[in-house]
């Protein structure tokens, strides 16, 4: 059989009549511009579309655009799907092969691909480039190679605080190419096997501290480009999932000192969704035309919403395909709430609530799918056209909770207790007082509230070496840790054409 190799052989495509000029001192252009591969990199006009490219790629449906918040959450217990169009059934059902997609795989590899190409041009120096061009364009590609990879690990393989390995070594980690190919012959016979996951995490560990370093010295403004409290963000991120709680105390403490985002409280957290930028965004996927609104079956408003806008429930909208379920409704105090007459009228219909103000990020839909259910309403056509949303990917106030469960991990329970009570008051709710293990489960508490259908809550089980309880689902719904179908399968035309890549148990 003919080898394959799909992973690096995407070529950028040329969109250059755009009516954005790019200029090799004009380097502050939207990241929805790419070029040619054999032309991109020789000026400094070609490098900035060819990194911004590699933003582009963070749009797609299988990236931030859907799959890495609804899909990482239909897997894990934080909703169910209304079969109003038959997606993400499976993934909530915990099927076989119904976990993220092969275009996940390819896209992240493609867009690395790219980052590595502009990273070997930059280490080769671009003629008429700047000191401080070349500064920006390694920061960033560095934080987004960082990036890519972390969500591709995280994914594939286990998680360094929770790795299952009864006997047997198969898993692993993720092929990790740190050198452009820009030729099919090169492409075909590269054939990476996979890292451990310790290498893997060690890489990207690497890449954002050098991003932090070179990010220091040149950065352009607005929270859709890498920039320093960026990179200490997702550091922080990364370190917490690797168990280096000393590291993600201290990168998370430089996070929240950084000039990035904003640490929102009381009803300003509610109305921040409700801004084109979200406040509190470190870094975020930018949705800037309506061109790039990835539409009614798929974006995230559709997934979340049958809801059109606010103004009036009775417009048709999306699908609402993944709503909450009732662990998620008991957090908020959320019940169906009739207003007014008549009770056909969907704008005559809200919920109850309780004191935490995030109960106002959910809200009754319409009848337009036959069902008003109770749905999320964090993305709502933000970017000022319908199914637009800037997706937060990091937002300053997990900052606050990972430093809290970093420091219980290091014995500081009674800090951890004390960051946790002071998030707790961001969000209306009275301090607890409680010991020992306690903390840590009221830690992950929060968590699951805060960040409901932003996709951390199937990472956060995953990380604890936790199951999935799915019994709301049906008595044989649950999947446990040591369950195959926790990690999903590498695409399989990747293990054909690739001998030294070895396929995750169960597929």
């Amino acid at each position: 059989m003919k080898k394959k190799n799909y992973i690096y052989k995407y070529a950028f495509t040329i969109l250059l009549g755009l009516s954005i000029g790019v200029t090799s001192c004009d380097i502050n252009v939207d990241p929805r511009q790419s070029i040619d591969s054999s032309s991109a990199l020789t000026s400094p006009e070609g490098v900035d579309a060819a990194v911004n490219s590699v933003y582009a790629r963070l749009r797609a449906v299988s990236n931030y655009g859907r799959d890495l918040l609804a899909v990482s959450d239909a897997l894990a217990d934080v909703g169910r799907t209304t079969s109003n169009s038959g997606r993400l059934i499976q993934e909530n059902n915990n099927q076989p092969n119904a976990h993220f997609s092969a275009a996940f795989w390819q896209n992240s590899y493609a867009a690395i691909n790219e980052a590595n190409l502009i990273l070997d041009a930059v280490e080769l120096g671009v003629s008429g480039a700047s000191s401080t061009q070349l500064a920006l364009w390694e920061g960033e590609m560095k934080f987004l190679r960082a990036l890519y990879y972390f969500d591709l690990v995280k994914a594939y393989a286990y998680i360094p605080t929770a790795i299952y390995q009864p006997g047997i070594v198969d898993e692993g980690g993720i092929p990790m190419p740190l050198e452009g190919s820009i030729t099919s012959d090169i492409a075909f016979n590269r054939n990476s096997s996979r890292l451990t996951i310790q290498e893997n995490y060690d890489q990207i560990v690497t890449d954002l501290n050098q991003a932090i370093t070179a990010l220091g010295t040149a950065n352009r403004g607005g929270t859709q480009y890498a920039s320093v409290g960026a990179a200490q963000g997702l550091l922080a991120r990364v370190l917490l999932y690797r168990g280096d709680w000393q590291g993600a105390v201290t990168a998370s403490t430089a996070a929240l000192a950084s000039q990035t985002g904003t640490v929102l409280e009381g009803m300003s957290y509610v109305d921040g969704w409700r801004a084109t930028i979200h406040p509190e965004a470190m870094f975020e996927v930018r949705f800037q035309i309506a061109a790039e609104a990835i539409g009614v079956n798929e974006s995230l408003q559709t997934t979340f919403t049958a809801l059109l806008s606010l103004g009036n429930k009775n417009s048709q909208g999306g699908w609402g395909d993944f709503i909450p379920n009732q662990t998620v409704l008991n957090f908020f105090g959320l019940a169906p709430l009739q207003l007014a007459e008549p009770a056909n009228d969907n704008n005559n219909w809200d919920v109850t609530r309780n004191d935490d103000v995030r109960a106002f990020l959910y809200t009754t839909g319409n009848t337009a799918r036959g069902t008003r259910n109770i749905e999320c309403i964090k993305f709502l056509s933000k970017a000022g056209f319908v199914y637009g949303d800037n997706v937060p990917v990091i937002r300053k106030s997990e900052m606050h909770l990972i430093r809290a469960e970093a420091n219980y991990h290091l014995g500081n329970v009674g800090a951890a207790l004390t960051e946790l009570n002071d998030f707790k008051e961001l969000r209306g709710l009275d301090a607890v007082t409680l010991t020992g293990e306690a903390v840590l489960e009221e830690i992950l508490l929060e968590r699951f509230k805060e960040f409901a259908f932003e996709g951390h809550r199937f990472f956060d089980l995953k990380r604890y070496g936790r199951g999935l309880v799915k019994t709301y689902l049906g008595p044989n719904n649950n999947v446990p840790f040591d369950d195959f179908r926790i990690i999903p399968q590498i695409p399989q035309r990747e293990v054909d054409g690739n001998p030294n890549l070895n396929q995750n148990r169960g597929y």
